[in-house]
C-alpha cells in the first residue's frame, strides 16, 4: 500500500508551451491528436489518450555509483483514433523517438509530457512500434517538486504510487491501460537487479551483468518495479510450482532477520489468500527488502516492495498479507480511476482482519468493534468518505480503516456464505481488467441477491460516524468496554504502508 500525500499533479490548465527538440519535421496530416491525459479526476495529466500499448519492451543500462540510467523503450500499441499525434509520461532526457522505424519529433509539454508526431497520420486499429532512446539521472530530476526514484547506498529503486515510472520509462501511465513486460537491465559485475516476474535469463561479461525479466500478465505501470543493488536472494518453488523469489538488502542491518522472518512466509500467504480469494492471478511470487529510508510498502506485481522501516519492530507477517492481497485486488483487477482506491485498500486492509481471526488473535468482528469505539464522532476520520476520498486524501486511513469496516457490515449483511462467495468471485469476474467502486457494489448485490446501496452509502459515501457499529456484538449494545484485539498493534504497524514521501 503505498502512497504519497501530496496533492495531484499540476492540471493541463498550467502547461508549458511544446518546445520542440526532435530533429525530423512532420508533415501536415490527418487524423486528431491523442488527449494528453486518459480521463483520471484526480490526476488529470496522468495517462494519455489516442492509443492501447500491450507490450513494453525496455533495455536499460544502469551505473549504481553515480544514479545514471540510459535506455532505449519499445512500446507496442494500437491506436484507438487516426492519431496525428501522441503523448507519453515521462522526465528523463529523450534523444530519439522513432514510430514503425521512422524518425518522429518529438517535444517537453507540461510536467511530464513528451510530445510525439510522426510523419504521418497513424491509423485506428493498426498496431505500431515506438521506440524511445533516453538517459538521465533519476534521483536529480523532480516532477511537481518531487522524484519517485529512490536511491540505496548501493543503487536505486522504481517504487512509488500513483506515479512512479516517469523516472526509469515512458509510458501511458494510468492504471486503464495495462500491458505485458520485458525488462532487461545490465549493471556492473556484483550489483543484482530485481524487477518482476519471472527471471529469464542473466548473463555476465566484460564487467557487466545483463538480466532479463518477463511479466506476461498484464500490469500498470505503477506497478512496474526495479531495483539495482547488493541483495542476498532465495528461491523456492510453491507446491503447486509457482516460483518464488525474495531478495534483501545486504545492508539492512537489525531489520534483516525480522524481514526476512516476514516475507519468507509470502507462499504460504499467497496460499492462504488463495482460499479466500481464489486461484493465485500471476506467474510468479515473492517480495524484496531494499535500503530506503521510507516507511511504506507497496504491492508491485508478483514482488512487492518493502520498506526495512515495516519491520523495525519486530517481523509483520500482516504487512505481507496486505500486499500480497493486492494482488487480486488492486493488481489482477485495478481501480477504473483513483478515485475507486477502496476496493483496493478496503480489502486488503480487511484481509489482515481475516489474517487475524486465522491465528486467533482476534476476529475481524472484534477488531471492528474496537476500531468503531476507539474513533469518537467527532474525530476528522469520519469525515472522509472512502468511496471517494479526494485526491488529497487518496491514501487516508480512513480509506483503509472505515473502509474495511465498510465489509465487515457487507458480511454481516449477507452472511459468511454470500460474503466469500462475493471476494471470490469479484477478482475471478474481473481478472486482468479494471473496476470500480459503483462496480463491485452491482456485483455485491447481484451475488447475494440483496439491495446493498444503502449501506454502501452509508459506510463509504457519507461523512460522520455511522449512528450503528459493523457488528453484532451484544457489548456494543450494552456500551461496556471494548478489549483491543491482540492483533491491534501488528496492525496499526502497518499504517505507515500508505505514508508515500514526496521529497
Amino acid at each position: 500500500m503505498h502512497r504519497r500525500l501530496l496533492a495531484p499533479s499540476v492540471l493541463g490548465a498550467v502547461l508549458l508551451l511544446a518546445i520542440p527538440v526532435g530533429t525530423a519535421t512532420a508533415t501536415p496530416q490527418a487524423g486528431t491528436p491523442g488527449a494528453p491525459g486518459i480521463g483520471d479526476r484526480y490526476y488529470p495529466d496522468h495517462g494519455n489518450g489516442g492509443y492501447d500499448v500491450s507490450h513494453y519492451d525496455l533495455r536499460l543500462k544502469y551505473r549504481p555509483g553515480t544514479d545514471r540510467l540510459e535506455g532505449t523503450a519499445t512500446l507496442l500499441a494500437t491506436p484507438t483514433q487516426d492519431l496525428s499525434r501522441f503523448n507519453l509520461d515521462f522526465a528523463l532526457e529523450v534523444s530519439e523517438v522513432r514510430v514503425d522505424g521512422r524518425k518522429a519529433s518529438f517535444a517537453r509539454t507540461g510536467a511530464h509530457e513528451l510530445e510525439v508526431t510522426p510523419g504521418a497520420t497513424l491509423p485506428e486499429g493498426e498496431p505500431v512500434g515506438v521506440v524511445v532512446r533516453y538517459a538521465g539521472t533519476p534521483s536529480r530530476v523532480k516532477v511537481n517538486g518531487f522524484t519517485g526514484w529512490l536511491r540505496t547506498p548501493d543503487g536505486g529503486v522504481a517504487a512509488n504510487e500513483p506515479e512512479a515510472a516517469w523516472w526509469w520509462f515512458p509510458s501511458n501511465d494510468h492504471p486503464l491501460d495495462k500491458a505485458t513486460y520485458d525488462i532487461t537491465v545490465a549493471v556492473p559485475e556484483g550489483t543484482q537487479v530485481v524487477s518482476n516476474g519471472v527471471k529469464t535469463s542473466e548473463s555476465s561479461g566484460l564487467g557487466w551483468t545483463r538480466t532479463t525479466w518477463r511479466s506476461d500478465r498484464p500490469q500498470a505501470t505503477y506497478l512496474a518495479t526495479l531495483a539495482a543493488g547488493r541483495f542476498e536472494v532465495t528461491t523456492d518453488r510453491t507446491a503447486d510450482g509457482l516460483p518464488v523469489l525474495n531478495a534483501y538488502s545486504r545492508d539492512l542491518g537489525g531489520n534483516a532477520g525480522a524481514a526476512r522472518a516476514s516475507v519468507e512466509r509470502s507462499a504460504e500467504v499467497a496460499e492462504w489468500l488463495s482460499g479466500i480469494f481464489g486461484p493465485y492471478p500471476f506467474n510468479a511470487l515473492g517480495g524484496y527488502v531494499p535500503n530506503v529510508p521510507t516507511g511504506y510498502a507497496l504491492e508491485t506485481q508478483t514482488r512487492p516492495f518493502y520498506s526495512p522501516g515495516q519491520f523495525a519492530n519486530g517481523a509483520n507477517v500482516s504487512v505481507v498479507v496486505h500486499e500480497l492481497t493486492h494482488q487480486w485486488y488492486g493488481d489482477s483487477v485495478s481501480v477504473k480511476g483513483w478515485r475507486d482506491i477502496w476496493v483496493n485498500e478496503g480489502f486488503a486492509r480487511y484481509a489482515q482482519w481475516l489474517w487475524s481471526e486465522k491465528e486467533g488473535e482476534g476476529t475481524a468482528q472484534e477488531i471492528a468493534d474496537y476500531l468503531y469505539a476507539a474513533r469518537p464522532a467527532d474525530d476528522p476520520f469520519w469525515q472522509v468518505e472512502p468511496g471517494d476520498p479526494g485526491a488529497k486524501n487518496q491514501f487516508h486511513i480512513a480509506v483503509y480503516d472505515r473502509g474495511a469496516l465498510a465489509l465487515q457490515a457487507l458480511r454481516n449483511r449477507v452472511g459468511d456464505r454470500d460474503f466469500f462467495a462475493i471476494l471470490k468471485g469479484w477478482p475471478k469476474a474481473n481478472a486482468y481488467g479494471n473496476g470500480s467502486v459503483a462496480d463491485f457494489v452491482s456485483y455485491a448485490e447481484e451475488a447475494s441477491g440483496e439491495e446493498l446501496s444503502g449501506l454502501f452509502d452509508t459506510w463509504l459515501h457519507t461523512k460522520g460516524k455511522p449512528g450503528q457499529p459493523a457488528t453484532k456484538a451484544e457489548s456494543a449494545a450494552r456500551k461496556v468496554p471494548v478489549k483491543q484485539p491482540k492483533s491491534w498493534k501488528k496492525i496499526a504497524a502497518t499504517n505507515t504502508v500508505h505514508e508515500h514521501e514526496h521529497r
